[in-house]
This record gives structure tokens, C-alpha cells and sequence, in this order.
């Protein structure tokens, strides 16, 4: 007889940690039930970073997924106009002694007249790590007027934030954490996935699912948020194809490849290999690229990321990492695969995190602004983008 496959909700996994744990996760039952069932799994060392795993790849098939190379010609219009929209848009004339105000007002024309599209927002997470998806808990317009979002460190997103800033669009992302893997995985990507459609929907008035760049333009001139799907992690897929079609047809529009784990089909940021993407791996990527969901390469491996681009026959994303030769942590991008980026027609998303922007606890935005002038001298203009991420990290830039 086959043993049952372990969950991470298991008595037998819960007495692995001696952290401490949170409550039962399972928003579904009723609260009597969570009440008595054995806590979930503390993840002591992925909270802090879950936005924050080879051979010759020459094989190339054709993309039948057109909509993904827009999206990614969007974000990369859509974050290009808003970084550097202002000067470009003055001109030769434009006039160095503007007041703040002048200048505001002409940033709010770009943004409205062009999405700003933010590559990576951890919010679900942190419903799931309080509130345990249970939305009624939650209050997105006054979510620092209360206990646990008022004390915590750990989630600096709320409506206003979002309204104010002037964010056209969103990927939601439906992060896992790597020791779900050859668990639950799978099981608590759907939850995520769920727990942001409900989300969205519980905010339809600022706030709609988009799942084309038809769409995002669409909702955007309606003068909502764009929302979209990232899944976090290709552990997530349980090393399924079915599973990454039914994620496509659930509304995600990027996997990232691996978070900081390695998985059997690719390595990870922290791996202690030198190999990169599987022949199964190989054939994850030209699946993304015929169903149209792009494939992100931030937490990856140096080795992965390589591969990946070589095989990937659309533009791949890195949503949210920044330049290695300015900051040597794991999460960004050495210089190489800058280059290599750029042959694909891709898009570095700078994150804004303050270790991976200044290798310490505090930044500056002159610190984004060098990753940034870095990314575009290496790669290309066309080529840098920006991932806030301050909306749901605890080390942000400081202005």
C-alpha cells in the first residue's frame, strides 16, 4: 500500500519546527473547525523573502502566444513612460525650474494616459499569513487602522497607496513556499490564486481581473487596476504540465521558474550546482511560450536564467531583481545575462527592496536610480523596468 503523500498541515510536519506556528490556513472551513485542527507549518526563513533553483539549449519553437509579447512590450511602454516619461516627454524645452506641482501634474498625464504595470506584489501572502484568506477580516481602504496589518512590519499595501501612486496594473502574486514542495504545493497555489480572484472581486470598484494586454488597456481607461496572476515558484506545478495549463486557464500570466529552492527541473537562486534547466524544464518553458505566459526568471539561478532565455522563443521577465555588478546579492542580474536579456527582448524589473538594491538594511532612491542607469547602459533603455515592492516588504527605500 502506497503511504499517503505528507501535507503540510500534517501533526508529523508541524512537530519538524520549532518556531512557533500560526493558525490553520483552510479559509474554506467553517471557524469551530480551524480552531481544532493541527496548525500549518511555520516558515521561518521564507517570510523574509518571498518576493525577497544543464547542457546546450539551442532548440527554438515557433510562439503561438502572441498577447504575451504585448504584454511584455506594455510593461516595458508602461515603465519606461513613468520612469522616464518626464524628461522625455519636456524635450529639449523643457523647463529645469517647474515647480513640484508642475512636475506632479505632468507625471499623473503619463500615468493616465499609459498603465503603469507592477510587476510583483506579495499582498496574497500576507492574507494568508493573517488573516488566513478570509476576507471579511480584511479592510483594503483602512488596512493599517488595525491589528495585525497596523503592527506589521511585513505589508505596506492598501488601496490608497495603490490609488495615489498611480498603478494602472498589478500582478497579484501566488506565492508558495519552498518546503510546500512535494507537499501541498499545488494545493495552496489554487487557494492563492483563489484568495486573489475573491480579493479583486471584493474590490471590483477599483479593481478588475485582466487576462490580456487588450484588457489591461481596456480596464485602464476605465480608470481601474489592471489585476493579474504571477505564480511564485515552479514547485507549484508538482512538475505537471496539466497543472501549468490549468494555472493559464485560471487566470496566471507569468510563472516564476523557481523561487530560492531548487526544484527537479531547474535551480534556484541559493543552488549549489551548476546546472540549470532539465530537458523537462526545457519543455515547461516552450509551453509557456505556446499558451502566451511569460516566464520569469527573478529567484533563479545564474544557470537557469541562461538556459531559459536560450530556449524561450518569447521575451522572459526578471519581475523583480536589479543589477548583481552593484549589489552581489543572488536575487540580481550579473551583467551577462544583462546581455543576454536583451538579445531576448526582454525586461529587468529593478526591485526596490533595500537589500538588493543597496546589499544593506537601508536605501535611497539614488540607489534604485544606479540600478536603473546600470540596467540601461548594459542592456538597453528598452530593456529596464521598475518592481516597487515597498507595497509589501519590510526593508523599503527610503525617498
Amino acid at each position: 500500500m502506497v503511504p499517503p503523500c505528507p501535507r503540510i498541515a500534517s501533526p508529523s510536519l508541524s512537530r519538524e519546527t520549532t518556531f512557533g506556528v500560526p493558525p490553520h490556513p483552510h479559509y474554506s472551513r467553517p471557524p469551530q473547525y480551524i480552531r481544532n485542527v493541527p496548525p500549518e507549518l511555520y516558515y521561518p526563513y521564507d517570510y523574509d523573502s518571498c518576493s525577497c533553483s544543464s547542457g546546450s539549449d539551442t532548440a527554438r519553437v515557433s510562439f503561438r502566444g502572441p498577447w504575451c509579447v504585448c504584454l511584455v512590450v506594455c510593461v516595458v511602454v508602461a515603465t519606461l513612460t513613468a520612469g522616464l516619461g518626464l524628461p522625455l516627454a519636456l524635450g529639449p524645452h523643457r523647463n529645469e525650474n517647474a515647480s513640484s506641482e508642475e512636475r506632479l501634474q505632468l507625471v499623473r498625464k503619463l500615468l493616465k494616459d499609459s498603465p503603469l504595470i507592477d510587476g510583483h506584489n506579495d499582498l496574497p501572502w500576507n492574507l494568508r499569513k493573517f488573516v488566513h484568506n478570509q476576507l471579511n477580516q480584511l479592510n483594503l481602504s483602512k488596512i493599517k487602522e488595525e491589528d495585525p496589518w497596523l503592527t506589521s512590519k511585513w505589508s505596506h499595501t492598501d488601496m490608497p497607496k495603490l490609488l495615489a501612486g498611480g498603478v494602472g496594473a498589478q500582478f497579484w502574486s501566488a506565492y508558495v513556499p519552498c518546503k510546500s514542495q512535494h507537499r501541498d504545493a499545488v494545493q495552496i497555489t489554487l487557494e492563492q490564486i483563489d484568495a486573489v480572484q475573491r480579493l479583486v472581486q471584493r474590490e471590483k470598484k477599483y479593481m478588475q481581473m485582466v487576462r490580456s494586454s487588450e484588457e489591461i488597456r481596456t480596464v485602464h481607461r476605465e480608470g481601474k487596476i489592471a489585476s493579474l496572476i504571477g505564480v511564485e515558484g515552479g514547485h507549484a506545478l508538482g512538475s505537471s504540465l496539466a497543472v501549468l495549463r490549468t494555472f493559464y486557464n485560471l487566470g496566471a500570466r507569468y510563472l516564476t521558474i523557481t523561487h530560492s529552492c531548487d526544484i527537479p527541473w531547474a535551480t534556484g537562486q541559493d543552488t549549489v550546482t551548476n546546472e540549470g534547466l532539465s530537458d523537462f524544464g526545457k519543455i515547461v518553458v516552450r509551453e509557456m511560450n505556446r499558451l502566451g505566459m511569460i516566464v520569469d526568471l527573478s529567484h533563479s539561478s545564474v544557470y537557469t536564467a541562461r538556459s531559459a532565455i536560450n530556449v524561450s522563443s518569447a521575451p522572459v521577465i526578471f519581475s523583480h531583481s536589479a543589477a548583481y555588478s552593484l549589489c552581489n546579492s543572488s536575487r540580481n542580474v550579473p551583467d551577462d545575462v544583462l546581455k543576454l536579456v536583451a538579445q531576448n527582448g526582454g525586461l529587468v524589473m529593478v526591485n526596490f527592496y533595500a537589500y538588493h538594491v543597496a546589499c544593506s538594511v537601508n536605501a535611497t532612491i539614488s540607489d534604485v536610480i544606479r540600478h536603473i542607469n546600470h540596467i540601461r547602459k548594459v542592456a538597453g533603455v528598452e530593456h529596464v523596468g521598475k518592481h516597487r515592492n515597498l507595497l509589501s516588504l519590510v526593508k523599503k527605500v527610503q525617498s
